[in-house]
Formats: C-alpha cells, structure tokens, sequence
C-alpha cells in the first residue's frame, strides 16, 4: 500500500455503503490569464498549471495534494487489494521475445515472472529449433548467457533497455538505456565475447540505424540538442572516436519533418525517410560506400554522401521494407491508399523505373512486407485481422501463412535465410512465437508463456456499427462465455483513434479479473486509425477528428441498444491520443457513460503544439494557430468544453511527470477546471488525477509501479461501474 498524506473523508457514496471516500478535492488558486485566440478572446484560469514539478514548488505541492487524495479514494475501495492480489501473478507471467540471428549466434530477451525488466541473452544460433511439445518452450537453457540484465543496473527497476542491434559479424551489440520513462536513450556498445562495455557513448535520444559490414561503424539519429525536440539529426559514427567528431548526413529541416535513417547489411546504401506528419513522407538515397571509400570527412562533417530523391513532396507514404543487393522493396500508399509494393533500382531510382511487385488489394490493408531470404512474407489487415501471405520477389504468390486463428501476427526474418519467426496473439491467445520456414510456409511452436487463467474460457465476438454518417465501424466484443445481454453489465469500451494506428486482437491478462466479474471488454476501431488504409486514417484527422468521436459514440449507443448495457454500467478508456478521445467523450456527450480513464492525454487542444515535441503532430490535428484549423479544434478541445454546473462521469485523469511525449499540463489543467465547474458529487462521481512522478508516457515502468497502476485503474473502473462488491 503506498503511504498517502490524511485528508477529511464523508460518508459513502451509494455504490459502495461501506467505503468512506475524500469529500473534495484540493482548493485549486485562480491566476486568469487572457489570451486572443483568432480573434477569440479565451481566459486561461489554470496556466500555472503549466510548469514541470521540477521548476514550481507550488506545482509541485498541488500535485501532492491531488495524489493523496486520489490514493486515499482508491486504496479505500473494497476491491482495490483484492485486485493487486489477483492481477499480481497476471502481471508477472514470464515472456520471451522474438529471436535475432546473426553469425551463428541467437539474441533474445526473457523477463523471469518477478523481474521488473527483461533481459537480454546469447546463445547458439542451434539453440533455435523448432521445438514444439507443450508449453513452455524455447531456447536449450544449457547453451543460453545472460548478456544484459538492466535489472542488475537499477535495483528500482527505472532503467529500462529500449533497443538492440547485434553487428553482422556477432561481436558488438549497441543499445540503449533510458530512465523513468523518460525514452531519452543513451547509446552505448558492448563486447559480445567479454560482455565489456566500450567507451563508445552518445546521448540525445538515440535511434539506431545499421551497422556496416565489418562492424567498425554505425548509422544513427540523435536529438542534437536533448532540450529540442525538433533538433534531430541523422550521423556516423566510427568506433572508438567521440561522439562530437561524428559526421553529420542529414538535419532535421523543420519541425513537423522528422527524419529517420536505414542502412543496407552490406553498407552501402544509406536510406533516408523524412516523414510529413502520419500520412505523407519522403525518401532519398545515397551511395555511402562510395562515400566511406572516398575518405569521407571524419570530424565535424556537415553532410554525408549526396542524396538522390526516391520520392520527393507526394502526397503518399514511402516506407523502405527491404534492400537486397542494389534494389529496395518499397511499401507505398501512392495511389494505393491500401497500400502496394514495389522494386526500386537504386541505382537509378526515378519513379518511372519502379517495378509493381505487389498491386493494392480493395478487402485487405498491405501492413508491412519483410524479406528472408528471397522471400517477400507480407502481413495483410483485413477487418482487424492479420492474413499473411508469401510472395517471391517476382510478385507470384506462394500461398498464405496458416494462423492460429483470428488474431494478429508478425514475421521476424533475416535476409540471409528463408527461417525465421512468427508471433501470434488474440484476446484470448497469449502471445506465442513460432518457428517456421516462409518458403515452405511450416511452422511449429517455440515459445508460450504459462499463464494463470483458462484464455478458451473467453468469447470473442466482432461486430459492425453504423456510426452517425453511415460508416461502418468494427468492434470486438469480449466476454467469459455464457455471458447474456442483461441491459446492465458493466462493460468497458476502448478506443484510440489516430496516427494510422491499428488497435489489433492481443491479449491482455488484466482484463481476467473484470472478465471474471462478469464485465464485457469492448475495443472500437475508430477512423484515424489504419484499419482500412490511408483513407480510413484520413477520415479521422483535421477538420474529420470529429468523426472519431462519432464512431465512439456510435459503438456506446450500440453496446446500450443491443442490451449490453446501460449509461449506469458503461465506462470507457483511452491513453495519448486515447486519453484525448475520452476528454471529448466525456465533455461532448457525458449522459453515455458513467465514468472514464483517460490517461497520458491531450486536452488543451488549443495550446498543445507549444509543448514538447506536440509539433510533430500538427498534421495529424491542426494547430490553433491557423485560422482555418483552429474552429474545428476549438470545437472539440475538452479543456475548453468544460460547461458549469454540468454532471459528468466520473473521471480519472493520469500523467506521468517524465512524459517527453505529452506535457503533464494537460492533465492537471483538466482536472482542475473540471472539479471547480462540474456538478459532481466528490463522494460518488469524483474527478480524480494521478501524477506519476517516475513514469513518463508509460514505457519502462518496473513490475510494481504496473501492478499499483492497474490497481487503481480497475479498482476505479469497478467502483463506478458496480463491480466493486462482487
């Protein structure tokens, strides 16, 4: 139980007779500040609100206030420690990751049942056979080393490993380390053999990009400034020289052009991707081997080899899937909203050389392609649901990847070899990885992880709503079996709509005790997402963010009109672009639910591109500071939606003080105008907020701070839903 400061209580609230909860929340000071917005004149009472803990005593110590309250509300729940008991071994269910191959040696990271982070491992590439039998199964133990165990750095558990990358040759392995949720990552390389760690280090928020061939260099792309967001940078890097002498290849031009780095296994060709937004990107390449090999500048280079425009200012995405040899397999949405494939000469990579290798379907999405070893293995979307499909690089198909069932998958390939992985996972499947030859499409199972509950236990059903332009909207319905519509089951509806973001079948063994309950999951997929293709993403963003919340709402009417449940009994959910999803929900049509989580979020819409790396998303939202864009933003913002005297659901909001995705500030600022504007009862319907302040935008949080975290949650979710008791 985590310690909490004593406030005034009052009696219970009707959902709960027995639990006295904190009667109201901390007395929020008013500083007005007036801006004029587009000519609109808008006064800000909470801006001070808007400073980091770290720079603001009185931030600080009114965030305390509001952790303590919202700590005595939850942790007085009847239900709270029986939830902690219950979702423990959940959350402590051990997991093997995909494998790596490279020079005869395997690379995979296990996390042991109480460990806060996984660790990384070595073993002999033989080590990886199709083992099959019952689970679990895996690497042979006799032939596995422990490589990198973070957990061994940080007895907190705050030091989280964010990436890995073996050399070609087997001998190095870079990676990177960042802090409390932080993401800044902190480049560093180490011995394979000896297990030392090289002087070779770089900050900035590092993003490994390949090495070359001898493993005497790397491409990577770094935050030249780590306060700058919009800083970023694309360098090389010579083993054993200081990071201030890398050459310098690409900048960073503006701040909603992010550019991103990938090098080809020979060395050879340098790709560059500068994305515009979530919808649109350019790529460009350029001989960095004939670059290395002219004696390129070594110290204080201010550009790399010169880059010849693949696809250059098109309204489509141009995603690099793989380079063999001198050609590059290219995933567009270039008049193929839905996604096609092609071949480019790289050599000579004007458009009309490109080669169609794999057209656009109409009934399926074009997810990712990868390549093992002269086989492209393409994964396919189609309502929701993963298809895989094998092709040689001549566009002939080879047939499909036999799955499962109806869940979502990937492929884990190395171009030098047809064998390779596959993952698989639905509601009511754990994650399970596969052994499998992609020329030959057989596979058998390596790795399951024990899990403490029955998943056939579970049914899952998938539906289509018609949301209010007469777009049909799918979404999964999840329930123990046997489960009968009542017109009161406490259900939970999730949702995320944005960033051409899937929100695939996966299972989730927290959902045990709420399904166990008796609640019913339901997860919708909105527009904004990528379901559907580049189109369906574009329906949901700009001037069309509203539709998203008409799909939501559409999906909540129906979960009510179908018997499920009512606006008494129905809770809903969202984080980031999920967490904003919620706040409109609940400020646009707060008689549909009767409480919300929302959780790292976007709220104040109309100053959200001011903070962070927010920038990076004005083309996916707009900015107020367009004249054009800011009605349809100030249309929805939440933060500027809270109405007086109105009755809403009860809400928990949560941020993490460490975000350097989404500033705490808007979490905090809608809380605090909530609680003073809503009609509310403290006792029964609160407005509560939950600052974490080791936690960022949720990566990297060690196995307690989880636990505690979904406590709260489903304890909170419960209470106000009526499963508390039960």
């Amino acid at each position: 139980m985590r310690t909490s400061t004593l406030l005034s209580l009052v009696a219970s609230c009707p959902l709960i007779a027995t639990v006295a909860v904190v009667a109201t929340p901390p007395m929020t000071v008013i500083k007005p500040v007036t801006d004029v917005v587009q000519g609109e004149t808008i006064i800000d009472d909470y801006r001070w609100l808007e400073a980091l803990e770290a720079d603001s005593p009185e931030v600080r110590a009114w965030t305390t206030a509001q952790n303590d309250r919202t700590q005595n509300v939850l942790d007085s729940l009847p239900c709270h420690s029986r939830l902690e008991q219950q979702l423990t071994p959940l959350m402590s269910i051990g997991s093997i990751g995909m494998p790596r191959r490279e020079a005869g040696f395997a690379f995979w990271t296990e996390r042991a049942g109480g460990q806060n982070q996984p660790v990384l491992f070595v073993g002999a590439d033989t080590a990886l056979g199709a083992h099959g039998g019952a689970a679990p199964v895996g690497p042979a133990r006799s032939t596995k080393k422990e490589l990198l165990n973070v957990n061994a750095l940080d007895a907190k558990g705050l030091t989280s490993l964010d990436w890995w990358e073996p050399s070609h040759d087997g001998r190095l392995l870079a990676f990177g380390l960042s802090k409390s949720g932080s993401e800044m990552s902190v480049l560093q390389v180490l011995d394979i053999a000896t297990g030392q760690w090289l002087a070779d280090e770089i900050v900035g928020k590092i993003s490994f990009a390949g090495w070359n061939a001898d493993a005497t260099a790397f491409l990577y792309t770094r935050l030249a400034n780590p306060a700058d967001p919009y800083s970023r940078e694309i360098c090389w890097h010579v083993l054993g020289r200081h990071a201030r002498q890398d050459a310098v290849l690409f900048r960073q031009s503006e701040p909603s052009k992010v550019p991103g780095a990938a090098l080809s296994r020979d060395g050879r060709w340098l790709l560059i991707q500068q994305s515009r937004g979530w919808q649109a990107s350019d790529l460009f390449v350029g001989d960095l081997g004939e670059w290395v090999a002219a004696g390129m500048p070594q110290v204080g280079s201010k550009g790399g080899p010169p880059l010849t425009p693949i696809a250059d200012g098109l309204d489509a995405n141009f995603q690099p899937s793989a380079i063999v040899g001198d050609t590059l397999f290219m995933q567009t949405s270039l008049d193929a909203p839905k996604g096609a494939l092609y071949s480019v000469d790289l050599t000579a990579p004007a458009r009309a050389t490109w080669k169609l290798i794999i057209p656009m379907r109409e009934n399926e999405v074009l997810e990712s392609v990868s390549y093992a070893g002269g086989v492209l293995v393409a994964s396919y979307v189609r309502d929701v649901v993963t298809h895989m499909e094998r092709f040689l690089p001549s566009g002939q198909s080879l047939g499909d990847i036999a799955l499962p069932g109806l869940g979502s998958a990937s492929a884990g390939s190395d171009e030098t070899r047809t064998d390779g992985f596959l993952t698989y996972t639905s509601f009511n499947e754990p994650r399970s990885i596969y052994t499998i030859d992609f020329r030959t499409g057989v596979s058998a199972l390596w790795a399951r992880p024990e899990v403490p509950v029955d998943p056939s236990s579970v049914s899952v059903q998938q539906v289509f709503v018609v949301s209010k332009d007469g777009t049909k909207v799918p979404m999964f319905i999840v329930h123990k079996k046997g489960v009968k519509p009542t017109g009161s089951i406490p259900t939970l509806l999730y949702g995320y709509g944005g960033f051409n973001v899937n929100l695939d079948p996966y299972f989730d063994p927290t959902l045990f005790p709420w399904l166990d309950a008796g609640g019913i999951y339901a997860v919708a997929n909105l527009r904004g997402g990528g379901e559907y293709g580049e189109g369906w993403h574009r329906d949901g963003m700009l001037d069309k963010k509203q539709n998203v919340f008409d799909d939501f709402y559409a999906c909540a009417q129906w979960l009510t009109a179908q018997k499920y449940t009512d606006a008494a009994h129905l809770a809903i959910k969202g984080g980031s672009n999920g967490g904003l999803l919620t706040g409109v929900a609940v400020t646009q049509r707060p008689e549909l639910f009767c409480a919300a989580i929302s959780a790292v979020p976007l709220l104040d819409m109309v100053r959200f591109q001011n903070f962070l790396m927010a920038k990076f998303w004005v083309p996916e939202y707009g900015s107020s500071e367009n004249a054009t864009q800011y009605p349809f933003i100030r249309a929805y913002s939440p933060y500027h939606n809270v109405r007086t005297g109105t009755k809403y659901p009860a809400v928990l909001f949560t941020a993490g003080e460490n975000d350097s995705r989404v500033h705490p500030l808007h979490a905090r600022k809608m809380a605090a105008r909530m609680q003073a504007l809503a009609s509310n009862d403290d006792a029964t319907d609160p407005i509560l907020l939950w600052v974490d302040r080791e936690a960022g935008h949720g990566q990297g949080k060690p196995l307690a701070n989880r636990i505690a975290e979904q406590a709260d949650q489903w304890s909170f979710l419960m209470w106000q839903t009526g499963l508390c008791e039960k």
